[in-house]
């Protein structure tokens, strides 16, 4: 029989501190992550309200999205200022330096898809936003321990 083990020890609930920072840190992704995929699962509807539509409905959503990504800029750097980088494994550390590639990959995407003149460039680093904000999610998870 296999046994599944969950937790090596007994689990604990955070201190307030970190439900703060972790909650913080998860609402902001929320909001950077989930938004473009809302976004883009709205478009359609959106084009339907005119030509402007598109880009006024963008312009909305950069006023929450922005804060949200410097959000979790300043509690990822809280978080990784909150663990003891003692035990960190060599593994641990290149998910983590990946992660952080694709953080900036997300905001350089993004800003740059805010700047582009064409459809196609507008396209192009949207989902290279949208890639890189999802694969950082993920790496953020596994390196989550």
């Amino acid at each position: 029989m296999i046994k599944l083990v969950l937790y090596s020890q007994t689990p604990n609930l955070a201190p307030g501190l970190t439900i703060v920072r972790l909650s913080l840190h998860v609402l902001a992704a929320t909001i950077w992550v989930g938004g473009q995929f809302v976004i883009l699962g709205l478009l359609p509807t959106i084009r339907g309200f005119g030509d402007t539509a598109p880009r006024k409905v963008a312009q909305a959503f950069g006023r929450l999205s922005w804060p949200a990504f410097w959000i979790l800029v300043a509690t990822g750097v809280w978080n990784y200022l909150a663990i003891n980088h003692s035990h960190a494994t060599s593994s641990w550390n290149v998910v983590f330096g990946i992660k952080m590639v694709c953080v900036l990959a997300a905001g350089v995407g993004t800003y740059l898809h805010t700047k582009a003149a064409s459809p196609q460039r507008r396209g192009m680093f949207a989902g290279i936003a949208a890639l890189a904000s999802i694969a950082a999610l993920v790496l953020g998870v596994a390196i989550a321990g």
